[in-house]
């Protein structure tokens, strides 16, 4: 077995498929950034550095599938939290409709 193929393949598998991922989680509630990652990683077994996430945020933001906004703590710093916006929301359901029928077709092919 090619170990090193099958490490490279998963890593690019999980960076195709992390805009799909961040965004579903984001369906159900807002969260702020470390909160989100552990979210991420208790749902999914992925583990989402902060080097990736806040980049990642960043450009889903500039597309207008994510909007943040800052809330004060009674203790602590501010944090940012992280909504889906109507345009993610209908943008979500498409990546969904695309996800299944690829989902169906793989799993035709990989019996």
């Amino acid at each position: 077995m090619n170990e090193i193929f099958v490490t490279k393949w998963k890593s690019q598998v999980k960076k195709g498929t992390l805009t799909f991922v961040v965004l579903n989680v984001l369906r159900e509630n807002e969260f702020y950034g470390y909160e989100f990652i552990e979210e991420v990683k208790k749902k999914t077994a992925i583990d989402i550095a902060e080097g990736t996430f806040y980049p990642l945020m960043n450009r889903l933001k500039k597309e207008e599938l994510v909007s943040s906004k800052w809330v004060e703590q009674e203790s602590g710093i501010p944090r940012k939290y992280y909504v889906l916006t109507d345009t993610g929301k209908k943008t979500l359901k498409q990546m969904q409709i695309y996800w299944e029928e690829l989902s169906t077709s793989i799993k035709k092919i990989s019996k």
